[in-house]
């Protein structure tokens, strides 16, 4: 005989309005007395409050976002060369690297200076 299984509990409903990011601010660079790291920031991330928080964001991927004046074809898409999709949005990659004290702080190494 088949054995017959209801839902699971730990099925919940599909959400159509799931956010995959969190929302986070740049406080300033990794800095000693004399000189200042641009390729480093310290940054605050929107719901983390504690060291233990900080470290389940540890290794993951950052993206600063920012616009300029002039529309760059190079971020429009590989095929794409169309004038349309040019766009005027940039993005730095980063991982965060480690937590920064002790109220969810963290630090973020990236590609280039932010």
């Amino acid at each position: 005989k088949p054995i017959m299984r209801g839902p699971s509990k730990n099925t919940s409903p599909r959400r159509s309005n799931l956010r995959l990011y969190t929302k986070g601010v740049i406080l300033g660079y990794k800095r000693g007395r004399h000189q200042q790291y641009p390729n480093q920031a310290l940054m605050k991330i929107e719901g983390v409050h504690t060291a233990q928080d900080a470290r389940f964001y540890l290794g993951k991927r950052v993206a600063y976002i920012y616009k300029a004046k002039t529309a760059n074809p190079r971020t429009a898409g590989r095929n794409n060369t169309a004038t349309s999709s040019l766009t005027k949005f940039r993005v730095i990659w980063g991982r965060i690297a480690r937590p920064h004290g002790n109220s969810g702080g963290v630090r973020a190494h990236f590609r280039t200076s932010v």
